[in-house]
């Protein structure tokens, strides 16, 4: 993985703790928290999208903040586990990852291309 997935999947990371801080935050600290991760989150997904292709780099932080943010109230909220949510995680994460690959192997045809 280089250095800009790396970004992209550090975001989505940031998305899971802004998103859980929009709904459980309650004092300015935790604020604070919340709109610093929200920077974190957006910084790194621009710093990333300026190398892949952005929509790639966008559907993937997307799919991946919600999957975490769904384990996240599995497994720090008590919210209950159920196989229809298990499953459908999966099936966004083998999406991802097929974005993930279906770039790398859009970027190294354009590698073969150029002169």
């Amino acid at each position: 993985m280089n250095m800009d997935w790396l970004k992209v999947v550090t975001a989505a990371v940031f998305e899971v703790m802004w998103v859980i801080g929009l709904k459980y935050a309650s004092t300015v600290l935790e604020w604070g928290g919340t709109l610093f991760a929200m920077y974190v989150s957006f910084y790194l997904l621009v710093m990333a999208g300026k190398n892949i292709p952005v929509g790639t780099a966008y559907a993937v932080f997307v799919g991946l903040g919600t999957a975490g943010t769904i384990l996240a109230d599995i497994i720090f909220f008590g919210k209950p586990v159920k196989i229809m949510k298990i499953i459908l995680i999966l099936v966004l994460l083998i999406g991802v990852i097929g974005l993930k690959l279906a770039a790398d192997d859009t970027a190294q045809e354009q590698k073969g291309v150029r002169m």
